[in-house]
C-alpha cells in the first residue's frame, strides 16, 4: 500500500446518508478474484441507466469531479454487509480519502486495512464541505500526521484515528507487513522451536 502522509485533491460531494456497501459495489460485481477492476463498477446502479449508458443525473459522471480523490458523504457511511469489495471499488476508482460523519464500524476498519484514509468530522463541517465543493471545484487537503483537514479557503478542521490504523496509513502497512516488523521476533520464535 501507499503511505498516506498529506493529501491534497479534489473533493466529491455525495449529500446523502446511510450510503450501503451494495450502492457502493452492488453484489453482482463481486466475482472477481483480485483486487483491481472494481472501480467501473462504483456506485453503477446509481451512476448507469439499466442499458449501460452513463446518468446525466448522477454528480459522479459530471466531468468537474472527473480527478476527484477525496469523497465527501453524510453518516453511516458504508453501511450493510461487510463486503471489502467496498473500499476495493472505492480505492480502484482512484477515491483515497472519505470523509463523512459516521461509518459504519466494519467499513471503516476495512479502509485503513486496505490504504484509504478515513475521515470523521462533525455533520456542520461535513455539510461544509459537500456545500462548498457542490459550488465548483473545491480542493482540500488532509494531513494525516497532525491529523486535520484544510481548505485553501478558512476551513479547517480536525479528527482522530486511532493509533494503530494511523501508523499502518502513515507507512503503507496492512496487516502482513506490520506482522513482519517482527520478523526478526518470528526468526528467534522459529529457531527455538525447531531444537
Amino acid at each position: 500500500m501507499e503511505p498516506i502522509r498529506k493529501h491534497s485533491g479534489l473533493v466529491y460531494p455525495l449529500n446523502r446518508d446511510n450510503i450501503d456497501t451494495d450502492q457502493i459495489i452492488p453484489k453482482q460485481f463481486l466475482k472477481r478474484i483480485s483486487r483491481q477492476g472494481f472501480g467501473q463498477f462504483l456506485f453503477f446502479n446509481w451512476r448507469f441507466e439499466s442499458d449501460g449508458t452513463p446518468r446525466e443525473d448522477f454528480s459522479l459522471n459530471d466531468p468537474t469531479y472527473k480527478e476527484a480523490s477525496i469523497l465527501v458523504s453524510g453518516e453511516n457511511f458504508g453501511c450493510g454487509s461487510s463486503r471489502e469489495h467496498a473500499p476495493w471499488a472505492l480505492q480502484d476508482y482512484g477515491f483515497k480519502v472519505i470523509i463523512a460523519s459516521s461509518f459504519a464500524d466494519i467499513f471503516y476498519n476495512n479502509c485503513t486495512k486496505n490504504g484509504i484514509l478515513p475521515v470523521k468530522l462533525t455533520d456542520e463541517e461535513t455539510q461544509m464541505l459537500i456545500d462548498r465543493s457542490e459550488s465548483g471545484p473545491y480542493t482540500i487537503t488532509v494531513d494525516l500526521e497532525n491529523k486535520c483537514v484544510y481548505g485553501s479557503d478558512d476551513f479547517k478542521a480536525t479528527f482522530d484515528l486511532p493509533d494503530y490504523q494511523r501508523e499502518m496509513l502513515l507507512n503503507g502497512w496492512d496487516e502482513i507487513a506490520v506482522t513482519l516488523t517482527h520478523d526478526e521476533k518470528i526468526e528467534q520464535f522459529e529457531l527455538q522451536r525447531q531444537t
